[in-house]
């Protein structure tokens, strides 16, 4: 599997990362090894947690089955949590949670540690000087943010850009059906030289096709905990993507799946696409494609299908 440059750093990740979200609660640990085995051997050497999947779980799993592989790379966040508050980005709860994660992970060190979530109720200079703290200690060796807007991620990298903890990656939410980080957040990591990790690359599932005539019972979008997660995506709009994506597939001999990867990850900036599965079938035809690409005809006709609505100030007069 082809390895990229991590922004401007030196650190290479996979291509395609395994996302860990089901892991210890709809993916039981056997289930989550068969998906781990099939990903490595098929060269995957990045993978992302965090310290909220499961409460813990998906660490305490991932933790069991890297004990005799120390060339994967590991991701992990922290940030969110199951309060009222939702977000603490606070210098004692972010140091707790990484020992916390180092414990669960069987590791002593982080190769990428994430703020999962912006805080609006601490200081931002208070969060960073957590990442510093985890970089000079050892805990971490590089930091980055999650599901940051374009002006707080340029507000933290500029903050961080001649301090020991870096901004390297942002992690969004970035698919052919949700484009939205076109608008201000690639802009940001590119000028901040920060690489972009895709979660949700197959939209929330709905990209694999499998919604277009009806919602398996054994699906996402029918369990009571995730459908709400998925239905957003089962509208007008993003119905004419996926017709469109699996025309393409029908046509190149792909699946639907390899089409969705290959448009993203020829993106700008995106270093890797971070795609979770439920099921070690699941992530069978997810490494089946890993390298497929599409023709430049067939990227032209996705981008036109699932452009994203632009406007002022992002778009317009002042570019």
């Amino acid at each position: 599997m082809e390895l990229r440059g991590l922004g401007n750093s030196g650190l290479f990740v996979s291509r395609l990362g395994l996302g860990t979200m089901s892991w210890g609660r709809d993916t039981d640990i056997h289930e989550a090894r068969d998906q781990f085995n099939l990903y490595y051997e098929a060269g995957g050497r990045f993978v992302d947690t965090a310290d909220i999947y499961s409460d813990g779980g998906s660490e305490e799993i991932l933790g069991e089955f890297l004990r005799d592989k120390p060339d994967v790379i590991v991701s992990t966040k922290a940030g969110s949590v199951r309060s009222a508050r939702r977000r603490n980005a606070s210098r004692g709860h972010l140091i707790s949670a990484l020992d916390s994660s180092l414990k669960r992970l069987r590791r002593n060190h982080i190769d990428i540690w994430h703020v999962n979530a912006w805080d609006p109720y601490t200081p931002i200079e208070e969060t960073l000087s957590a990442l510093d703290f985890a970089v000079s200690t050892g805990r971490v060796r590089y930091v980055g943010v999650s599901n940051y807007s374009g002006w707080q991620l340029a507000t933290a990298s500029t903050t961080q850009s001649d301090r020991p903890a870096r901004i390297i990656s942002t992690q969004m939410e970035y698919s052919l059906i949700e484009r939205g980080v076109e608008r201000e957040v690639v802009p940001a990591a590119t000028a901040h030289g920060v690489g972009l990790l895709a979660w949700s690359p197959l939209g929330r599932g709905v990209l694999t096709g499998k919604y277009r005539h009806a919602t398996p019972p054994d699906s996402r979008a029918a369990s009571a905990h995730l459908a709400s997660f998925v239905t957003p995506y089962l509208h007008e709009r993003p119905r004419a993507i996926v017709d469109a994506v699996c025309m393409a597939a029908e046509g190149l001999g792909l699946s639907p799946i390899d089409v969705s990867l290959a448009w993203l990850t020829a993106r700008p900036t995106v270093a890797s696409a971070i795609v979770g599965a439920r099921t070690a079938s699941q992530m069978r035809a997810i490494v089946a494609g890993m390298d497929a690409s599409l023709p430049d005809e067939i990227h032209t006709a996705l981008d036109e299908v699932s452009a994203p609505l632009r406007g002022y100030p992002e778009f317009g007069w002042n570019q």
